[in-house]
């Protein structure tokens, strides 16, 4: 198709393949670390992918940092992330890591709703302020959480702070690639879950994050929704799309501190 290319990342990434396994096992070392302090595959709705991952800081949490998986939401769960929430806990947040189902099997507007479902759910083990993060596919879902339809009004003023890092923002290109036999998007559906179009929107902080050596197609998705949000914009640069995430991990890195700040 006339974009699979534009929005291939693995195939533009040295040892792109390397990436998986080592996210696996560095969160799985993660898990095991945080045993006394951690409640795994906590329920928040009905299906078996519909759980999350909850890791507890030393002491009574400042508030929450949910993280959202990418993978063009036809890939992983929430297995491979867990040592992402390093960097907020050390300062004080509990971290949540919630899975979701997978296209072709649901279309990307239920998996928004299960994600919606899904914070609405760990808001209520939390107090305190809600920071939200989500990587690529998974930039897309935190950046539709603001939208003032899908969460309860009391959950959604609690967002603070929203990183959306490499986020798809507007998903009719996708119309043009050979991944839309697995969304079945058509040209409506594409945009009414694009956040870029998104008007009603609860009021906090946006940052949008991109590596600086992403993808052209993924830079210009970054500046497509801070145009239309007026929103904060870094570029991280010598990043690409599989490393990007990786300061999320790193107590004293620039993105954990726009997330806790």
């Amino acid at each position: 198709m006339e974009l699979d290319d534009a929005y291939s990342n693995g195939a533009y990434i040295e040892n792109a393949d390397s990436y998986p396994p080592r996210w696996a096992a560095s969160a799985e070392d993660f898990r095991n670390a945080m045993r006394d302090r951690s409640r795994l595959d906590v329920p928040y709705g009905d299906g078996p992918r519909h759980r999350y991952d909850l890791f507890l800081p030393e002491g009574a949490a400042k508030g929450l940092m949910i993280f959202v998986h990418g993978g063009y939401w036809l890939a992983f769960d929430k297995s491979s992330w867990s040592h992402l929430a390093v960097g907020a806990l050390a300062h004080g947040y509990a971290v949540a890591m919630p899975s979701y189902d997978l296209c072709p099997e649901v279309r990307i507007s239920d998996i928004t709703q299960q994600i919606a479902a899904a914070v609405t759910a760990i808001a209520a083990e939390v107090e305190g302020p809600i920071a939200l993060a989500g990587h690529s596919a998974g930039g897309h879902l935190v950046a539709r959480m603001l939208d003032r339809d899908l969460l309860p009004k009391e959950v959604g003023e609690r967002i603070t702070v929203v990183v959306p890092i490499s986020p798809l923002a507007d998903l009719r290109p996708l119309l043009r690639t050979s991944m839309n036999g697995k969304f079945k998007l058509d040209a409506a559906g594409a945009a009414a879950e694009s956040p870029i179009d998104m008007e009603h929107r609860y009021p906090a902080e946006v940052t949008v994050w991109v590596g600086g050596d992403e993808r052209p197609a993924f830079l210009d998705q970054a500046v497509w929704l801070t145009e239309a949000w007026g929103a904060d914009h870094v570029i991280a640069f010598g990043k690409h799309h599989f490393n990007v995430i990786e300061p999320l991990a790193d107590p004293e890195s620039d993105l954990v501190a726009v997330l806790v700040k």
